[in-house]
């Protein structure tokens, strides 16, 4: 197998097509190369030419009997490796379905994974590197955490390498005009976090609470969705926002926040981050003087995650989560059992799961749609057209819906959902 460079490669082209406000690149700031992370210049193949021309970005060569190789950037080690290692099973039972088939036009799946981490940004990029020396990489599902594919993106896009996230829900990714869009070889099965901090907030609504506080750790995810929640909670309660407190990823004594947490005695403190940090705030806030009768709520970071109820214990009982839910009789009777036989796990350690399993079969679609197949068994499948395929996926049925891709990428049938930790399980009960 090898990749068959077709004409000018270059990356002043990937983001000239979306919706910009005039006079600005998408996703860039000023003095900043379009594509890239601001302070950071894309590697381009000497002689290369930017251009904007269908293949641009060259065909994967896949010889006759070679397999398909699709690559993830998921966090799979350290404190959140139970929501990257979610993701990776859902993508692999979906390429287990296809294998068992026959494969992808007689091809079989393989994976590389590479561990793009959560907790510092720079990862991201360093998975990326890493994925972008197998020439043989068709695409990329990845990544976990919103804030490692903002600098992941240039290194694929730049090679005209798509990827597609399960989790990544932050507002910017998908915002033309804001200097985190991820660009124009990125989607998402993920929600957009718009939709799931309105959900909290309609949640609010219902219970009459009328004061918050939020907590956000610094990451793109938290940051963004704890400000849709503030907006749409004194929006739709006209509720008031009583503390805005924020920690850093590491951070173990939590008193300096939640004092003036408690001192406010709020109805609501809604910290969508992450575990270790978010069990042990609930851990230390259970005994805390003014936060009595205050219900401690979070996000999909940690929903669903045993670690948290484990090392939770009964502080974290009671405490409710926003996220996303799967659905139907394929879930029930099929993809369940094949995930308990794959991880070795009764249940879910995470809950996006299903949507990599959309996006990994997303990916097999468009590549059976736009492979020119030779009369050996080979395969060529163009980089952009793959692309473009992808982003013109329409009513997909997949477990999480029926999926539809805009221009940005943002492909989500969005199903929100709260559970509540009762006797150490999620259950879901709202709405």
């Amino acid at each position: 197998m090898k990749l068959r460079r077709l004409g000018a490669l270059g990356i002043i082209a990937l983001f000239a097509a979306a919706a910009c406000t005039p006079g600005a690149t998408p996703g860039t700031t000023p003095g900043t190369t379009p594509g890239t992370t601001p302070g950071t210049t894309p590697a381009v193949t000497p002689g290369d030419t930017p251009g904007t021309t269908p293949g641009a970005f060259g065909e994967i060569v896949i010889g006759a009997g070679d397999p398909i190789v699709i690559g993830t950037a998921l966090a799979i080690t350290g404190d959140v490796a139970t929501l990257g290692l979610d993701s990776q099973y859902g993508a692999e039972i979906a390429g287990d379905e296809k294998n068992a088939e026959g494969g992808v036009l007689g091809h079989q799946v393989t994976w590389v994974h590479e561990d793009a981490g959560c907790g510092q940004a720079e990862t991201g990029q360093t998975a990326a590197q890493s994925l972008v020396t197998n020439e043989d990489l068709v695409a990329v599902i990845g990544t976990s955490c919103s804030r490692t594919a903002v600098p992941a993106m240039p290194v694929l896009a730049q090679r005209g390498i798509t990827m597609i996230s399960s989790s990544n829900t932050s507002p910017t990714l998908t915002d033309p005009n804001h200097a985190e869009y991820a660009g124009e070889f990125y989607l998402r099965t993920a929600h957009n976090d718009l939709v799931q901090g309105a959900a909290m907030a309609a949640y609010a609504c219902e219970q009459g609470w009328t004061t918050a506080a939020t907590i956000h750790d610094g990451s793109t995810y938290a940051d963004n969705l704890r400000q849709v929640f503030e907006r749409e909670f004194t929006a739709q309660c006209q509720g008031e926002i009583v503390s805005q407190q924020a920690i850093a990823v590491g951070d173990t004594n939590f008193a300096g926040i939640l004092a003036p947490i408690a001192d406010a005695a709020p109805d609501l403190v809604y910290m969508p981050i992450f575990h270790p940090e978010g069990t042990l705030i609930a851990q230390q806030a259970a005994d805390l003087a003014g936060l009595e009768n205050t219900q401690l709520a979070s996000a999909d970071g940690m929903l669903g995650s045993p670690d948290v109820v484990e090392q939770g214990g009964a502080a974290v009982d009671g405490m409710i989560f926003s996220g996303p839910a799967c659905a139907g009789d394929q879930y029930e009777n099929e993809f369940l059992p094949a995930y308990r036989e794959k991880s070795g796990e009764q249940a879910p350690i995470s809950v996006f799961h299903c949507h990599a399993y959309d996006a990994a079969n997303m990916i097999f679609e468009a590549i059976e749609k736009v492979a020119v197949q030779g009369e050996d068994g080979s395969l060529r499948i163009d980089r952009q057209a793959l692309r473009d395929a992808l982003f013109a996926t329409s009513g997909f049925q997949g477990l999480t819906g029926s999926l539809t891709c805009d221009e940005f990428g943002d492909c989500a049938d969005p199903n929100i959902t709260i559970s509540r930790i009762e006797g150490g399980q999620y259950v879901v009960f709202w709405p």
